[in-house]
């Protein structure tokens, strides 16, 4: 007897996708509770999936979207915000043609077998930003970012960073040395069995340094640690069957294979050198995101992330830009210590027993050790197959508690951006952009980050409707 999935009503998130996002240009937001905080000042960037379908057709994973970012200016007079596409080559060609016309990382490109090989993978800029004195970087792992303007978010078009080559990945989750300006990143450079490749910038972002490293075939590295002197990459126990690929019988998505049999690979280096320090192995899991690592008194590695057990999580997430899930994929936020001149774990330690993702500290705790984690999360009873994150909180790691902010059902925040008061250092301010499913409406909330369980101290209305987006920065005024 076949077993069948039962049929799915949709939840109210998927009222935040049901259509392409629609942009709105440079416009005051009126504050719908509370005041915006004296000492916030300077801009919020986020970036995510705007829109996930073309002439009736959809994109085949949630990261196929192309990016839309918003900003929200604070200033003496306000707050203003501004939402628009990022103007890749792809976007334009495929608003123009009014049809989906490249292959990604969830489909292959429509038409022909043929269109496997003429037709690039369209650089969908979706996934995160990157703030620099200059311009704004609009990131996406599987090529160059593109450069926008810090305040109208207008195009300039591929940035290589005066290092990168034409088309090299560059990730979406770079490392920021708040002390010393110095900007780690990295990317992975296709082949029999990939290559690593690690830079360094300066604070404008200009590479001042690469190196590279082989890897035992080719995996999927979403994001990495600075931890002290340290960069240290978790490769999962995925392999990638390029055949497939390369012949377009499957997505990259369809085409990675789970095999727990190879462990987690480790990769340390050294931040000054760039050099490999150590290579080992440990138990399997999947993680996309860290929250933060350090060095601990000892000398040991501390690293935290979002762990899962496996690599369900890839469904789950390729059906949510149907608007429907069913797969479910908890991940809990988990502590690894190891020695960095072995890249040998001595312990493993589960934080939180509940589902979490996007974890993440303060900047100025990037790379150091960090009383809190911010994180997202799902409210107790929540059925995690067919929702999509519905909370957030903040981890004390000394008294081992999680305070939960306290959102109205149907309310889905992005990922909790933590941002230091400019007056006083000792004070964290909460930022969130929130789809309120009730009333099919975007608001932009600001919580103090001492009372997170309490009402937000500021909610801001936006113009329209913007879906659920992937990672955002928060930059201070210069």
């Amino acid at each position: 007897m076949t077993k069948t999935t039962p049929p799915l009503t949709h939840k109210t998130w998927s009222g935040a996708i049901a259509q392409p996002a629609k942009e709105f240009p440079p416009t005051p937001l009126p504050i719908l509770s509370g005041q915006v905080p004296e000492g916030l000042r300077g801009t919020l960037y986020r970036n995510g999936p705007g829109r996930l379908e073309r002439g009736g057709i959809h994109v085949g994973h949630w990261f196929d979207g192309d990016g839309a970012i918003l900003a929200v200016h604070f200033t003496d007079a306000g707050a203003t915000g501004v939402y628009r596409y990022v103007q890749t080559a792809g976007y334009q060609a495929e608003t123009a043609a009014g049809k989906l016309l490249y292959g990604n990382y969830g489909m292959t490109a429509p038409g022909p077998i043929w269109n496997q090989w003429l037709k690039p993978m369209k650089n969908v800029a979706n996934t995160s930003v990157l703030a620099l004195p200059d311009r704004l970087l609009a990131l996406w792992e599987g090529g160059n970012p593109h450069s926008l303007d810090l305040q109208t978010l207008e195009t300039r078009g591929l940035d290589n960073l005066d290092g990168l080559n034409q088309g090299a990945s560059y990730s979406a989750h770079p490392k920021v040395d708040q002390q010393t300006g110095e900007i780690f990143n990295f990317g992975v450079s296709p082949g029999l069995n990939g290559i690593l490749n690690i830079y360094k910038s300066d604070f404008t972002g200009k590479i001042i340094q690469k190196s590279e490293v082989e890897l035992q075939g080719i995996s999927l590295i979403h994001d990495f640690v600075l931890a002290g002197k340290y960069l240290v990459f978790f490769i999962p126990a995925l392999r990638l069957n390029l055949i497939s690929v390369l012949t377009g019988i499957k997505s990259y998505s369809d085409s990675f294979e789970w095999k727990p049999q190879l462990g987690t690979e480790i990769l340390v280096f050294d931040r000054e050198t760039l050099c490999l320090v150590s290579r080992g192995e440990t138990e399997p899991w999947f993680q996309w995101h860290f929250g933060n690592g350090y060095v601990d008194a000892s000398g040991s590695v501390v690293v935290d992330f979002a762990r899962y057990a496996d690599f369900q999580t890839n469904q789950y997430l390729q059906e949510v830009a149907t608007g429907k899930t069913h797969t479910p994929a908890k991940s809990t936020l988990t502590r690894v210590h190891l020695q960095p001149e072995t890249a040998k774990v001595t312990s493993v330690e589960e934080l939180l027993d509940r589902s979490c993702e996007f974890p993440n500290v303060p900047k100025a705790n990037v790379g150091k050790p960090s009383p809190y984690t911010y994180m997202s999360s799902f409210r107790e009873g929540t059925d995690i197959s067919q929702e999509i994150v519905n909370t957030f909180g903040r981890f004390d790691h000394q008294t081992e508690t999680f305070t939960e902010a306290n959102l109205p059902e149907n309310c889905y925040p992005s990922e909790p951006l933590p941002v230091q008061d400019a007056q006083n250092s000792a004070k964290t301010w909460v930022l969130t952009v929130v789809y309120d499913g009730n009333s099919h409406s975007s608001e932009v909330w600001v919580f103090d980050g001492d009372r997170l369980d309490a009402e937000p101290v500021c909610r801001l209305g936006l113009p329209s409707v913007i879906p659920h987006s992937f990672h955002g920065n928060f930059c201070e005024e210069m």
